[in-house]
């Protein structure tokens, strides 16, 4: 129907000589301005929820990092007011009134405001604003680097490498055939770690993941024989197929960093990072994650398709018959060091995070242990989690300092993973990301 939207989606304009016409996404009033401000950001008089006016899919810059929406604005950081074409109210909400045109505060990524349930992750992860720190280049150069073999999936992109300088985890959903082994060998040659696989089957016993001891016949004595568990960068294809004993060799080795076999501790090298994968489709001979396991992951990324374009340049680039290492080998060099990671890892701790925004953080994940919809909220490692991805975020974007729009762009993928839905809530057909969007929309965002 013309002139109407979904919430949380562009507004969709309506004709009109001088003026433009169009739904709010979040209270879905009828909303006026004048047509020369089509493509600018503006603040909605009713629900203060900031959007894009009038922008269409082919006029859309790129998007926030993880393509969420900036759920709620502080009055510092608004924008373009919005007049009201249903409002009774009378002149202060009049369209009489020219209003003031801002441009968009420097904390804020360039782009338009999506639904979190539309495609994650379209933006271009250049589009940061923010001084040009070691860090801010360190980001830059990884990103174009594994754009060279690596096409798309800005969200999966972004998102690990959120973890990766945070010392956190990824569980990745997705559908098979979107290049997730690919993935993590390119990031492994640019980050000049070693990476590994470990391909989770029903049989698949813990020894077979931490290694374990063998009899060595020249000296007459057990020694312990290292599992694939012992790399940088692992994929744990397919996580959700093993049952949970499988799934608790993984729990010590990702919270501590090492192995206990014989009562003896083997320490995995630094920097660490699993990248554990689960298809969303298909549930025949799969085991549900267990909550502990499910919580020892920093972020849960949901890898779409891509879009036509990006698609188009991964028939050019993969139908070569070209062997995939020599071109790793050959196209890709390696852009940092484990050492550099580890020190990257280090100063991202100094990022500065308002006393206002732990408390904003803390507000959000409490709330989800009181939200009627879910029958058990975030753990404080949730907090933990965002709070650390929140400076790491900052540091990629050149700042020193963590601002709200961090948080709310994190809050996804660190706690649609850490929540369950009540029964009634699934039967009456409520997502996650949904409930989670209500929440967030509810706490008010600091002014700092």
């Amino acid at each position: 129907m013309s002139g109407s939207s979904y919430p949380g989606e562009p507004p969709s304009p309506v004709a009109d000589p001088g003026n433009i016409e169009f739904t709010c996404g979040g209270c879905g009033r009828q909303l006026k301005v004048p047509a020369t401000l089509v493509g600018r950001r503006a603040k909605c008089p009713q629900c203060g929820i900031v959007q894009r006016i009038g922008a269409t899919d082919d006029q859309q810059p790129a998007a926030d990092p993880f393509g969420q929406s900036l759920l709620q604005i502080s009055d510092e950081q608004a924008e373009t007011p919005i007049a009201s074409a249903q409002s009774p109210t009378g002149p202060a909400e009049s369209p009489a009134r020219s209003p003031e045109v801002t441009t968009a505060p420097p904390s804020l990524p360039a782009g338009p405001e999506q639904a979190p349930s539309t495609r994650l992750g379209d933006a271009l992860l250049s589009d940061f604003a923010g001084r040009e720190t070691e860090t801010k280049k360190l980001f830059d150069r990884i990103t174009e680097e594994i754009g060279k073999i690596y096409v798309g999936q800005q969200e999966l992109v972004l998102g690990s490498l959120v973890a990766l300088f945070s010392s956190g985890h990824v569980l990745i959903e997705s559908v098979p055939g979107l290049g997730k082994t690919l993935y993590v060998r390119t990031l492994g040659r640019v980050m000049g770690c070693d990476c590994g696989r470990i391909q989770f089957t029903a049989d698949l016993m813990p020894s077979d993941i931490t290694g374990a001891p063998i009899f060595d016949m020249k000296t007459q004595e057990f020694r312990f024989r290292p599992g694939p568990i012992f790399t940088q960068f692992l994929l744990a294809d397919e996580i959700n197929r093993s049952p949970a004993k499988t799934h608790a060799a993984l729990l010590e080795i990702m919270q501590e960093y090492r192995v206990t076999v014989d009562g003896k501790s083997h320490r995995i090298e630094r920097p660490f990072l699993v990248l554990a994968t689960q298809n969303p489709i298909e549930s025949e001979g799969t085991y549900n994650l267990p909550e502990a396991q499910l919580d020892r992951f920093m972020f849960k990324l949901v890898a779409d398709y891509p879009q036509a374009d990006e698609e188009i340049k991964i028939l050019d680039l993969h139908s070569r018959q070209v062997d995939m290492n020599e071109q790793l080998e050959s196209e890709i060099s390696p852009i940092t060091s484990p050492e550099e990671i580890l020190r990257v890892t280090r100063e991202n701790s100094d990022v500065r995070v308002d006393p206002r925004l732990i408390d904003y953080i803390n507000k959000i994940v409490r709330l989800t242990r009181q939200w009627p919809q879910f029958h058990m909220g975030a753990s404080p490692r949730a907090g933990i989690a965002l709070m650390q991805s929140a400076r790491t975020l900052a540091a990629f974007a050149g700042r020193d300092y963590a601002v709200p729009d961090d948080v709310v762009q994190l809050a996804l993928p660190s706690l649609r993973h850490r929540v369950i839905l009540t029964a009634e809530a699934e039967v009456e057909g409520h997502s996650v990301d949904e409930l989670l969007t209500q929440l967030i929309r509810t706490v008010e965002v600091p002014r700092l």
